[in-house]
């Protein structure tokens, strides 16, 4: 899994909130230790604390207050990035029916809100209904603050993303551009959010395997964050892991492998050593060794990767069933075939449960069941599942 940078417009918001009451300043100081929290991926403190300040908020200012908006947005966020999707929506459209009655459907912070609740749609893998959101943010962005805002370049990015989880490579591309010459117009060549845009379309580029135009922009990408936000800050951690996968998909393995090393080694030094981000580099790590048939150490570095998450995000998140199928990819590998199937059903219930039985991911995992189950001569049950996938 290559960890991508999506551009989305505020993903938590800490405003302050006006007022000397007690209760005021106790919801400015919840909020900025929900912020505090969330940089340090501890998203389980940061949720009971963004929990606390949503009651504070509601107490104060009532259930359909403005101010509500504000920690139910941050609360929607951390369900969202801990898969808890169902309670996340459900803020979310709360919040889009109170700042719609209050500031009217056309106002930018509608659009906040529906780009918001799209990207949760997207996670779960309902385009359909995503889509219609993120062009009706797109609109009231572009008529509020004209076509060359940043606002209105990071939900062209994130339209672009959505076209891109669809395979609809020719129409990702053309967004991502337009947002790259938005970037580059308005925030100048060498601003952080251009390199974050770079980095989406290199990766664009490196799914269609046009891995000659994807390098340059990868590499380009890495020179603005280094040069502006320093040489140990995550984001080049993240574009020397996406670095690594242009050359890891061209077996260039020697190449990868000291480029992930640096990007673990910065991850933990910011974030610290139970951060998501860090389990991820070790996937992405444990995958470099898995190709290289260096098992023993994949192995290990999946399982880490794998308690990590747990412990981060919670036994059923998403991520959580990647790992589980990435450690039966490396068994099944090794023709530990009980080892793997277990690992494999769980992941498909995972899954099914959070994302959804229509989502993609699921169809790839009943593949690798089906696979297994041939495998280990179990064709009846093979068989049923093969049907199970075709009606998926």
């Amino acid at each position: 899994m290559v960890h991508m940078k999506i551009i989305i417009i505020i993903v938590l918001c800490f405003g302050l909130v006006t007022g000397a009451s007690a209760q005021q300043e106790l919801l400015n100081e919840l909020n900025e230790q929900v912020m505090k929290l969330y940089q340090q991926g501890n998203y389980a403190e940061a949720t009971k604390a963004a929990e606390k300040a949503l009651e504070v908020a509601r107490k104060s200012f009532g259930l359909d207050h403005l101010n509500v908006t504000t920690p139910q947005n941050n609360l929607a966020s951390l369900y969202r990035l801990q898969g808890k999707y169902d309670e996340a929506e459900l803020l979310e459209k709360r919040n889009l029916v109170i700042r719609e009655k209050a500031l009217g459907a056309d106002h930018p912070d509608v659009a906040t809100t529906l780009n918001n609740l799209a990207l949760l749609y997207q996670s779960r893998g309902k385009y359909s209904e995503a889509e219609p959101l993120l062009k009706r943010s797109l609109a009231i962005k572009e008529k509020a603050l004209g076509k060359d805002h940043p606002d209105v370049a990071a939900i062209v990015n994130n339209l672009a993303f959505l076209y891109r989880s669809q395979g609809k490579y020719s129409e990702a591309e053309h967004l991502c551009q337009r947002s790259l010459a938005i970037g580059e117009k308005v925030l100048g060549s060498e601003h952080p959010d251009v390199a974050g845009t770079l980095n989406n379309l290199a990766d664009l580029y490196r799914l269609q395997e046009k891995y000659s135009k994807a390098e340059p922009l990868y590499k380009r990408s890495l020179a603005i964050r280094e040069k502006t936000v320093g040489s140990e800050h995550p984001d080049v951690a993240q574009s020397l892991n996406n670095l690594a996968s242009i050359y890891r998909s061209q077996g260039k393995y020697s190449e990868a492998e000291p480029l992930l090393k640096r990007s673990l080694a910065i991850y933990e030094k910011a974030l610290g050593r139970d951060n998501p981000d860090v389990a991820t580099c070790l996937n992405n790590l444990a995958l470099l060794y898995r190709l290289q048939e260096k098992y023993s150490v994949a192995e290990s570095l999946y399982k880490k990767s794998l308690i990590i998450r747990e412990k981060a995000l919670g036994s059923e998140h998403p991520d959580v069933a990647q790992s589980l199928n990435n450690l039966a990819g490396l068994y099944y590998s090794q023709g530990k075939y009980s080892e793997a199937e277990p690992l494999l059903k769980r992941s498909l219930t995972i899954n099914e449960k959070v994302l959804g039985k229509d989502h993609p991911d699921i169809a790839a995992i009943l593949d690798n069941l089906v696979e297994l189950f041939k495998a280990q001569g179990k064709h009846d049950e093979a068989k049923a599942l093969s049907k199970k996938r075709g009606r998926q």
